[in-house]
């Protein structure tokens, strides 16, 4: 087997940073891999609480030996997330034919290495898969396939080829043209799924900062296909730090050294189906911390009323009261 480069992405959570660096030491192939680390530099006007975690990450990533070879990228500006990883994966496919992707907020199961190394290896002649995702939070589970694909790209815990990268696009007005003149739009939404549409609409006009849905467009337009497994082989640890996450999925990790079966290359309707389900908040993993989280918003709303608009209400009866009187 050959052993793909990983590459991890930090900043300023050194718990975190960490926690993925312990996780990922426990696969076998760790050393046998290249990491490489980047490490994104300060933002300006950084608080001291942010300088001190950064530094924190730094003396964490220097001091990391577990791995074949550690090689370190520290900015001494901050790029931010998009254009760290865009860069970052451009500088390794400079020199490497793979890459393994990963962020800080993640922890990985002890065989995350074993999957996406033979992963990469069965379809690297088969260009209509365009990734290997690591993260399944949506079709878990006895009823679902052990392997399965889609056209939505993992982003916690993934690998592709550099020839599959090369055709990255960062033009997103230009994707947003060639998915309505190929009349891919739907499919870019997974079919009704996620409101893909939206967010890119968003990263051209800079309300957001985002690789990954420029990303979901280039597979799209190239009629690519993402293979997930089940079970997951990441989660993403739950933080109220994270720098654009919104929900946390914590999927059980598989624990067994899996058996690799190279699958027929289709699309499966039944995760698709799966999808939608997590998305109305009626399916499993995704579905459940969805309830979670409408559940914390709501009491947060009513919290806010009772502290606030009630003592203000209960003061003007008070006072009307004091009028009649």
């Amino acid at each position: 087997m050959s052993f793909s480069p990983i590459l991890l992405f930090t900043y300023n959570r050194p718990e975190h940073t960490q926690a993925i660096l312990d996780s990922l030491a426990t696969n076998k192939e760790a050393s046998e891999s290249i990491l490489y680390i980047f490490c994104d530099g300060l933002k300006e006007n950084a608080s001291e609480e942010n300088r001190i975690k950064n530094e924190q990450v730094k003396k964490i990533i220097k001091k990391e030996t577990r791995f074949k070879e550690i090689r370190l990228q520290i900015q001494e500006k901050n790029k931010g997330l998009a254009c760290s990883i865009i860069d970052g994966l451009n500088f390794v496919f400079s020199s490497h034919e793979t890459a393994i992707v990963l962020e800080d907020d993640l922890i990985v199961s002890p065989y995350f290495l074993n999957y996406m190394n033979t992963a990469l290896s069965a379809y690297q002649n088969d260009k209509q898969v365009g990734e290997i995702g690591g993260c399944n939070f949506f079709a878990c589970g006895p009823k679902y396939p052990k392997y399965f694909f889609t056209n939505m790209p993992d982003t916690w815990g993934w690998a592709t080829w550099k020839d599959r990268w090369e055709k990255f696009n960062e033009d997103a007005v230009f994707l947003y043209k060639a998915l309505e003149k190929n009349n891919k739009m739907f499919a870019f939404n997974t079919y009704g799924a996620y409101d893909m549409e939206g967010m890119l609409k968003e990263q051209i006009f800079g309300k957001v900062d985002s690789w990954a849905i420029r990303w979901q467009a280039v597979m799209v337009l190239n009629d690519w296909l993402c293979l997930y497994p089940n079970p997951s082989y990441t989660n993403h640890i739950e933080s109220i730090n994270a720098t654009h996450a919104k929900v946390n999925i914590i999927p059980p990790l598989e624990q067994n050294e899996p058996t690799f079966e190279k699958i027929e290359i289709k699309e499966i309707e039944l995760t698709t189906k799966a999808m939608k389900l997590g998305y109305s908040g009626k399916g499993d993993y995704f579905g459940r911390y969805t309830r979670k989280y409408l559940k914390k918003r709501l009491k947060k709303i009513i919290k806010t009323v009772l502290l606030f608009f009630v003592p203000f209400g209960i003061v003007q009866i008070f006072k009307n009261n004091k009028h009649k009187k």
